[in-house]
């Protein structure tokens, strides 16, 4: 056999030997893969692949991590200080690039810009070193190429099924709070011979903290409130829930209203310790006195409409949970006329804009309950309702609307 069949044999012995690396690199990763092995433990074999298998001396890979922002997550003598200069660069490339010298100056140490694209989108970008001084090793760039493309799609399939179990809880989460939420929104309001209550409840498409409620004393004493949380989400939900449970229980303790949102006060404090903060409106109507006493604290102002004549009930104080000790409390007691009518609302009513951009402002609503405080509770609420569909048209409803109407015959 002479030199030059002695030569042959050696080249084919060497790419035999390196198709047989190749090989068993390739089920070491694959296996890896299917034994759903961390993220770091394939950095880590991509690492020790392209060191010791490979021989490179440098290489960086750039992964996009769970809030889209590249990282370096696997590096042969790199400096991860400069990264954020290299990324800028590798975006530029969407194919297999040979660095040149009129390349940025931050990629002038490697020799090899490898990207990876899922749907048009870079997931990856691997860059590597010491490669033109052996000239061998180019012949290895494309089973390199390979390897990269299945570590990177897999960490993509890796993210990409963690956010979709992320949002899954994220969907129990919300359908547990819209549950929640639901039971906050009384089913039935009593329809009496001197009084009626009605509600009308829109919500936005998050989960809200919106909140009304009924609570009858006897057959000439009753309550009434509305409130809305700061915030939105499931939190707001929760809250909203225990901040029911606070309403249910305390009322029954105090003899003025004064003192109940002291107390309410303070019990939400310990919780949200001004975290979160809830304005709040209670009324209390006493049928024998023809009285309506109540406090505002820090909520949209609700309309008392009577004798074709609009007042709004303002005072009270600051808002629920902002301070550990409210600096002032007002109640105050009006005479109730009869055919008497009282609008509470959320601020998501006075928020509501059309497709101009405008405003359902303070004035058309006020004009409104002017115009049909004649009618029952119901029949109000219907007509408000189509009212709210017709100035919104097309456009999306901006923030949860809850509606607490209440009559006095």
């Amino acid at each position: 056999m002479n030199s030059r069949d002695l030569a042959i044999l050696e080249k084919l012995e060497k790419e035999l030997s390196l198709k047989e690396l190749q090989i068993k690199s390739l089920l070491t990763i694959t296996q890896a893969i299917n034994d759903n092995i961390a993220a770091t433990g394939l950095y880590s074999m991509y690492q020790n692949f392209l060191s010791w298998d490979m021989g490179i001396d440098t290489m960086a890979l750039f992964i996009k991590d769970t809030d889209l922002i590249w990282e370096c997550v696997s590096q042969i003598n790199f400096t991860r200080g400069s990264y954020k200069r290299i990324v800028d660069e590798l975006l530029k490339f969407d194919r297999l690039h040979t660095v040149k010298e009129d390349d940025s100056e931050v990629l002038q140490d490697f020799d090899i810009i490898i990207p990876v694209y899922h749907k048009k989108e870079p997931i990856a970008y691997s860059i590597i070193g010491g490669i033109k001084t052996r000239e061998d090793l180019y012949n290895k760039i494309q089973f390199i190429t390979t390897i990269t493309n299945i570590i990177a799609v897999a960490i993509e399939n890796k993210r990409l099924f963690n956010r979709k179990l992320e949002q899954e809880k994220l969907n129990k989460e919300i359908e547990l709070a819209r549950d929640v939420q639901k039971m906050l929104i009384p089913e039935r309001l009593p329809k009496y011979k001197h009084y009626q209550l009605s509600s009308i409840y829109k919500p936005h498409s998050n989960i809200g903290g919106d909140y009304l409620d009924y609570i009858e004393f006897n057959e000439h004493k009753f309550a009434f409130c509305i409130a809305d949380i700061s915030g939105k989400g499931v939190p707001a939900a929760l809250l909203m829930a225990n901040f029911q449970a606070m309403v249910q229980s305390l009322i029954y303790q105090y003899r003025d209203l004064e003192t109940f949102v002291f107390a309410l006060n303070q019990a939400v404090y310990r919780i949200t310790k001004s975290d979160k903060f809830i304005t709040f409106f209670i009324a209390q109507v006493d049928m024998k006195k023809k009285t309506l006493t109540y406090v505002n604290a820090g909520h949209y102002p609700p309309l008392l409409v009577s004798r074709k004549k609009v007042r709004k009930l303002d005072s009270g104080c600051t808002v629920i949970g902002a301070f550990e000790k409210l600096p002032e409390i007002k109640e105050e007691t009006i005479k109730l006329e009869e055919d008497s009518l009282i609008l509470s609302f959320t601020d998501g009513l006075a928020d509501l804009r059309n497709q101009s951009g405008e405003f359902f402002e303070d004035d058309k609503i006020e004009s409104f309950a002017l115009e049909h405080a004649s009618k029952d509770v119901d029949s109000f609420n219907e007509e408000l309702l189509k009212e709210i569909d017709g100035f919104k048209g097309n456009t999306m409803y901006v923030d949860d609307i809850a509606i607490l109407t209440c009559k006095i015959n």
